[in-house]
Parts: structure tokens; sequence; C-alpha cells
């Protein structure tokens, strides 16, 4: 960097000397001569020969300037470095009230001169380099010309992007030493890029480049790519959201040439987010005409649109690294701590190389401090028991007891938090409290359920090791049903196998997913399903008949939209890779192609007299005063489960109120408000006791 910065000062030294001689020469001066104007422009000449080629003779050749345009551009920015060139001018143009550049002054000092330099379209004019401040009735050619304050940043060395660009464009900065032991992409993404590479070589050097539109829905891995695409082309990377592409007439061309002017001096690659541009809309044809316009690298990041343009566009479909590459970006990052952390976490985790790396980091960062602390405090206290990889976050977010290590605890625990912020729009997270000694069902429920866990666990090894995905690409998921009437179980069985398996258990707000305007709902869908198998959440569709139900017969518009929407439902439960449990009150309202789609299908019964024995004996928290409780009596009461939680509830505040511990007279109470709150019959034996007899 010294050295260029060096060498760029002995250019433009010699080409001050150089100038100053001719003005001298110019305004009169015997004591030069053309030999001494021959001398200071073989030094010139010297300094030009070294590499890189100094940053105005590198502007020069990006624009294809004159040698008279170039002259002109070098006696504006000269006014900057040289404090005898303001008054060379006056002199060398015969009026004190000249002391500045004018064309008529370029034109005698380098004895040419042609109309073209100081038209419209030269390229001093056509790419801003210099500035023209007419004043009064002066004629062009008499006018003040001034250096564009970038243009001369960028003759001093300046690398930094024009400020009128900056505040819009957002940079990508080519990652950290230790990302480039993973690679800087991904095998499979490695292939894009000789795609890449290949159509790009085989464009003529006359024609615009084809616009690289990258389609998929992990942002970060298109940059990783576009960023390592553009770093091989020798060009610097920046990033624009495109709603931010002005749309007035009066902005969007000076913009144009603004942007396509650093295009040439840094040189760039464009990397466009058009995420957030919606079809039909303004900001839409305001991208049309930026693409149309533009001749350089551009990387155009979208979902899946497709756009007309009158400019050769390739689309590539990019997605998170496979499995076994995220299993070995684990491994490397983790190095000979990794054990089996990297298989369980690619069975649960769909994470890109920088989530990776950053986890990983982060991870192992933590358990290094830690490690330090419990030295520090074992030295001034040797006789204070240290704890072990405990953990204060909630429950839904402490370690698996599987897994001993308090590494694996902080991966894990990273993890669900990275992943957990995109969901939250479209669905509710739940605290996952319930355990496998909390459920009351029949062992054949209780077994189908143990299976859904197992094989969410398993998924990486079936999968992976013994090579089931290579033959499959549909049912990689896990979708079941839960059907049974209200209050039998089967929001708390999504709790206990989202808590055994320590995953956020997502439950769908239908009224963010569903949308009365076409196509709408089918976004919000594609957003959940894809945000939930990046995080391994598991979905839960409570009520999933109003989203799942049978498909009507065709009859007009409403009904033809309305069956699209359960199509595209269908089409993606089966290519969703996470676990989905959809749970219903009414089974049978269900379109059987969705049974057909599912894994396991778990009826849950109304509780049987035994069943709501267990219920009520183990309704009660351990904190909580008892007074008698006849369980065998309660069992008597034709309730379910949610019911019956309800009712100790009620009753735990009617104790609380008396200042009496809980028992049959609170929860009799309770239970008869409950009746009549569900309008059932009462018969008043089932309220009536007269003593325990359980």
């Amino acid at each position: 960097m010294n050295q260029r910065h060096d060498n760029n000062s002995r250019y433009l030294a010699a080409a001050c000397h150089s100038l100053r001689l001719r003005l001298q020469g110019l305004a009169g001066e015997k004591s030069v001569t053309p030999e001494a104007i021959q001398e200071a422009d073989a030094a010139i000449a010297a300094a030009v020969k070294t590499q890189p080629l100094p940053p105005l003779k590198h502007l020069s050749h990006c624009f294809n300037l004159s040698p008279l345009e170039e002259g002109i551009l070098l006696l504006c920015i000269a006014m900057e470095l040289d404090t005898q060139i303001p008054h060379l001018c006056a002199q060398a143009q015969g009026n004190a009230r000249y002391p500045y550049p004018t064309f008529a002054l370029g034109f005698r000092l380098f004895e040419t001169g042609h109309w073209n330099a100081i038209s419209r379209h030269s390229p001093l004019r056509y790419w801003q380099l210099i500035q023209i401040h007419p004043s009064g009735g002066q004629p062009l050619t008499q006018s003040l010309l001034t250096a564009d304050e970038r243009i001369v940043d960028y003759t001093f060395g300046s690398r930094q992007l024009d400020e009128r660009l900056a505040a819009l464009v957002f940079p990508l900065i080519p990652r950290a030493e230790t990302e480039m032991q993973l690679g800087a992409i991904a095998h499979s993404q490695q292939a894009i890029a000789t795609q890449i590479f290949q159509h790009l070589s085989q464009i003529n050097a006359t024609l615009p480049l084809p616009v690289i539109q990258l389609v998929g829905t992990d942002t970060t891995s298109k940059q990783r790519l576009a960023q390592h695409v553009a770093t091989n082309c020798g060009r610097t990377l920046v990033g624009l959201q495109g709603e931010l592409l002005p749309d007035k007439n009066s902005e969007f061309s000076p913009f144009m040439r603004l942007w396509e002017r650093e295009e040439y001096l840094l040189p760039l690659a464009l990397y466009l987010d058009t995420q957030n541009i919606a079809a039909g809309s303004n900001s839409l044809a305001v991208l049309r005409r930026f693409l149309s316009h533009s001749s350089g690298i551009v990387f155009l990041d979208s979902s899946d649109s497709h756009l007309s343009l009158n400019r050769e566009i390739i689309t590539f479909e990019v997605s998170k690294p496979t499995s076994m590459e995220q299993r070995h970006a684990w491994m490397s990052v983790l190095g000979d701590q990794a054990g089996d952390n990297p298989t369980l976490l690619t069975s649960q985790f769909q994470l890109n190389l920088s989530d990776i790396e950053q986890i990983a980091t982060n991870a192992l960062t933590q358990q290094k401090n830690q490690h330090k602390e419990e030295q520090k405090q074992q030295k001034t206290d040797p006789k204070k028991k240290q704890s072990k990889g405990k953990s204060k976050e909630s429950p839904s977010e402490s370690r698996p007891d599987s897994l001993a290590s308090a590494l694996t605890q902080h991966l894990w625990v990273a993890c669900l938090k990275h992943t957990r912020p995109r969901l939250e729009a479209l669905a509710q997270r739940l605290e996952t409290k319930a355990t496998w000694e909390q459920l009351v069902l029949p062992d054949a429920q209780v077994n189908l359920l143990q299976q859904i866990a197992d094989q969410i666990r398993q998924r990486s090894r079936v999968y992976d090791d013994w090579g089931f995905r290579a033959r499959l690409n549909r049912g990689l998921g896990v979708s079941t049903l839960f059907a049974g009437e209200s209050g039998t179980g089967k929001t708390m069985a999504a709790e206990v196998i989202a808590n055994d398996l320590q995953l956020n258990l997502y439950r769908i707000d239908l009224s963010a997913v569903v949308n009365k305007y076409i196509g709408e709902t089918e976004k919000n869908l594609r957003r959940l399903f894809d945000a939930a198998e990046d995080g391994g959440a598991i979905l839960f569709f409570d009520e999933a008949d109003a989203l799942f139900g049978k498909r009507s017969e065709v009859k007009d518009s409403h009904d033809r939209y309305a069956n699209i929407g359960i199509n595209y439902l269908l089409q993606r439960i089966e290519s969703y890779q996470g676990l989905a449990i959809l749970a219903t009150n009414f089974k049978s309202s269900l379109d059987t192609a969705f049974l057909r789609r599912l894994r396991f299908i778990i009826d849950f019964p109304f509780p049987s007299k035994e069943y709501r024995q267990q219920m009520w004996q183990k309704a009660f928290p351990p904190e909580m005063p008892l007074g008698q409780i006849d369980a065998v009596h309660l069992s008597q009461l034709n309730l379910t489960g949610g019911t019956i939680h309800n009712i100790v509830i009620n009753a735990a505040f009617i104790a609380a109120q008396q200042g009496v511990p809980v028992g049959m007279e609170q929860i009799l109470a309770a239970a008869r408000t409950e009746y009549n709150k569900l309008e059932r019959p009462i018969y008043e034996a089932d309220f009536r006791w007269h003593g325990n007899r359980s």
C-alpha cells in the first residue's frame, strides 16, 4: 500500500511540475524551454510505467479520455494540489479575474482543441468528472471548471465509495481468515460458481453482462456465493436494497451515472436484494429500468420471481449446504472437541457455513471463559463445588439429558436462539414444560409418540449415514395427526415431544397465515415452512381442519383459489423436512390426500375412569398445600384432561382466597362452575362428598 502511495505521489508531482512549466510558458516566461517541458514529460512517462497505474491514468483509460480531456482534468485537480496553479492560470489567460481553469485555457495549454471535449456527451461531462460553473453571460469556454470531489479523492488514492452512493448501499466484506478454513463456499455451491464463471467468460466484451439471478431462501449463502464470484473476478461486492433505487427521473439518471462511474473506478459488482419488492409495485418498474441500463456484474437476490428485461438473465437455485457439508463444517471449526456434536446438530438444524462458524466459535469462546472462571473460583475457594454444564436458560432451551458436555449445551442453545426470530411473525412459540411422566394416555398412544421422537433423533443416521437421503426427494420429515376431542391431550403431547427433543414448538397463528388476497396465504405458508426447516422447529397446526380441509367442487373463482391453497399445502407438507403436528377435533373434515401423506395418525380417546383417576392424582403441583383429595370420587366426573386442569386452577384460587389448603370442597365448587360454563347437566350425587374413600 505504501509503495502504491509513493508511486502515485511521484506521478502527481511530475504531472504538476509539467503543468506549471506549460502555464509559465503560456504566460510568456522566457526561462521555460521546450527541452524543460520534454524533460518533465519524460518524468511523467517514467512514473506511469509503475504498477499498478496511477489512479488518474487508470481513470483516463476507464473513460477513454483524449490527451486534451486528460490534461483539462489534471488542470482542475492540480488546483487542489499546488497553490501556484491559480496564480499561473490568471497569468496564462492574461486576466486576474480568471484564476481558475477554463476550456479555453485547456485548448491553448495543450495546443489542441476540438469541440467534442466540451459537448454534453464528452467523457468529462457525461461521467461528471468535472463541474461547470457559468457566471452571468460568460460563454461555456470561459466558465469556471472544477474537478468533482470524488474524482479528486480518487486521484489522491482513495478507495472509498462515493458518499452519494455509500448512503444507499451496504458492504459485503470478505469473511475473516478463520472462515477461509472452511472454504469460501460449500462444495455443492462451487458447481454454481463454476457455471457463472463459464457464462461470464463466454460474453462478448462489447455486450452487457447477464444478470445473475440467485433464487432461494438462504440469503447468507447467496451472498457468500456472490462474494466468491466477485472476488475471483477482481471486483468489490456491495449490496443494495432494490426498493431504495431512485424512482424519479431527476434522481435516477444522476444515480445511474454515479453507479456506473464507481463500477469502473473501483471496480464494483452489485448484490441487489429484491426480496421486499412486491409484484406490480412501482419499485419493480424502477428495478427493470436500472437493470436494463446497467451493464456490469449484478447479482439479483430473489425468492422465485422472473423479470422481463432487455438483458440476458441466468438463474441459479442456491440452497443451504448439504447435511454432510454442514457436518464437515462443524467438525472443521470445533476440531478435536467436535465429538458427536456435528451429527447431533445437523440432524436438527439446517444452517449455512457463516452461521455454523459464528455459533461454533462463540460456543468455544464461552466454554473457554467458563473454564477460566471455574479455575479462578477454585483458587479462591478450593472447597466450593462447581456446577458443570448447568444453564439458566428457560426449560425449552436446557440441554438434552443425553448431552453431558457443556460445549454441546452452548451449541444447542445458540442454534435454537439463532433460528427462533424467523418464525415469530407467523406463529406463537410455546414454552414446553410437560414431561412424559405428566402424560396420561393408553400405552399404544404413548408408544407412537415415543416413535415420533425417536425418528426425529435418528434422522441424520438413517438419511445420511444409511443412504436414504440420496434415494428420496420427499418425505424426509415427519408429519403426524393428533385427532380427538378438545382437552384430550393433543397440545400437551406436542409439548412433551418438543421438551424431550429440546426443540422450539410453534403453534401456527391462522390469523397471521391466512390472507384474503390471492396468493398471500401461500407466501405466508412458504415462509413458515422454510423458517421452520432451518431451525429444526416443530410446527403445531392446532384446529388443522381450518387449513387442511377437504377440497370442494369448483363452482366459482373462490373455490378455485381455495383449492389451489390446499394443493400447495399438500405439496409442502410432503416436502417439509421437519416435524409437523396437525391437531383436529374433526378428523373426518380433513382432506384424504393429507391422511395419505401423514406418517403417524394418533387418536386421543376420551379418558376412561381409570385414566381420569391418574389425571387427578398428577394434576396438583408438589408445592400446592393439599387437604383431603378423593381421586376415586373425582374420577366419576366425566371430564377430559384439559377440563380437569381448568378445575384444579380455579380450585387453587378459591382456596387461596379462603386461606385454606385445596380440598374436595374447593375442587367440587370449581367443577360445578366448569359444568355450568360447558352447559352440561349436573347430577348432585357426583358433587356430594362425605369422606375420603381413596
